[in-house]
C-alpha cells in the first residue's frame, strides 16, 4: 500500500514539473505532437461529400423529381463507383440533404462510407424509396450553414471536404450567401454548384437568366471549386454524373472561354 502511494506521489510531482508544450494561436494538438484521442478511431476517406439539394417552392414537382432521379441515376452509374475505388484510399463518405428556408433543412440520408459498387447502389436504392417533402423559401446560405454542421461530428477523417449545392434561384432569405460561403471555405470546405436554369411553365417565374454567374460569383468557393449550368432537365442526370466524378476525383472541369 505504501509503495503504491509513493508511486502515485512521484507521478504527480513529475507531471507538475514537466515542461509545458507551447501552443501558438491557431495551433492544434497535431502541431504539438499530440493527436486527439478521437482521431485514432476515425476512418480515413478520400472525400466527405454533402449533396445539398434545393427543395424550395420554386422547384416544382417535375423538377424536384428530376433532381432526385438525377442523383439516383448518377449513383447507379458505374463510372461513379469506379471513381470512388480509384482514389488513394478508395473510400468516400456521402450524405444527402434537402434545403429551402432558414428553418427547413433535412438530412435525407445521413453519412455513409462508400467503398464498393454495392455500397453505392444501396445508397441510391434507399434514396429512391424515401418521400420528398417540398419546402418554402430559398436560402442557399442556410443550406450551406447546415451542411457545414454535418462535418462537425463524424466518425471519418476526409482528405477533402465538399458541399455540392444544386438550386434554381437566388438566395433571398437568411444570412448573406457570401458570408456563409466564406465561413465554409475558412473551415476547409470547398463548395461546388449546379445552377438549374431549365425552362419553366409560363405560369411560373422563370429561372434567373444570370443564375450561372450568380453561382460563380456568390456560391462556389474553395480550392478547385466549380459550377455547372443545367439548361434542360434531360441534361440533369448527365450533369450530375459529370459533377460527382469530378468531385470524387478531385478534378475541375476545363475553364470555359470568355466571350
Amino acid at each position: 500500500m505504501a509503495l503504491r502511494w509513493l508511486i502515485a506521489v512521484l507521478t504527480v510531482v513529475a507531471l507538475a514539473f514537466a515542461p509545458a508544450i507551447p501552443m501558438h494561436e491557431g495551433a492544434n494538438r497535431f502541431e504539438a505532437g499530440i493527436a486527439p484521442v478521437r482521431a485514432a478511431n476515425l476512418t480515413a476517406v478520400d472525400l466527405g461529400l454533402v449533396l445539398a439539394v434545393d427543395s424550395s417552392m420554386s422547384v416544382d414537382e417535375n423538377e424536384a423529381g428530376t433532381q432526385r432521379a438525377g442523383y439516383i441515376h448518377a449513383l447507379r452509374d458505374k463510372r461513379v463507383s469506379t471513381a470512388i475505388r480509384g482514389g488513394p484510399i478508395g473510400r468516400v463518405a456521402l450524405s444527402y440533404m434537402e434545403w429551402s428556408s432558414p428553418y427547413q433543412q433535412k438530412v435525407i440520408i445521413p453519412w455513409r462510407i462508400l467503398s464498393t459498387e454495392e455500397d453505392v447502389l444501396k445508397f441510391a436504392d434507399d434514396l429512391d424509396k424515401l418521400p420528398y417533402t417540398p419546402g418554402s423559401t430559398t436560402s442557399i446560405s442556410s443550406g450551406i450553414d447546415f451542411a457545414v454542421k454535418l462535418f462537425r461530428s463524424t466518425d471519418f477523417e476526409p482528405a477533402r471536404k465538399v458541399i455540392d449545392v444544386s438550386g434554381d434561384g437566388y438566395s433571398d432569405f437568411g444570412r448573406p450567401i457570401t458570408v456563409s460561403r466564406d465561413d465554409a471555405v475558412a473551415a476547409g470546405i470547398t463548395i461546388n454548384g449546379l445552377a438549374i436554369m431549365t425552362e419553366r411553365p409560363t405560369w411560373r417565374t422563370p429561372a434567373p437568366a444570370d443564375l450561372d454567374t450568380y453561382y460563380r460569383d456568390n456560391v462556389i468557393g474553395g480550392p478547385g471549386s466549380f459550377y455547372i449550368a443545367v439548361r434542360g432537365l434531360e441534361d440533369f442526370s448527365r450533369s450530375v454524373i459529370q459533377k460527382m466524378i469530378l468531385e470524387i476525383s478531385g478534378l475541375a472541369p476545363a475553364p470555359k472561354p470568355r466571350a
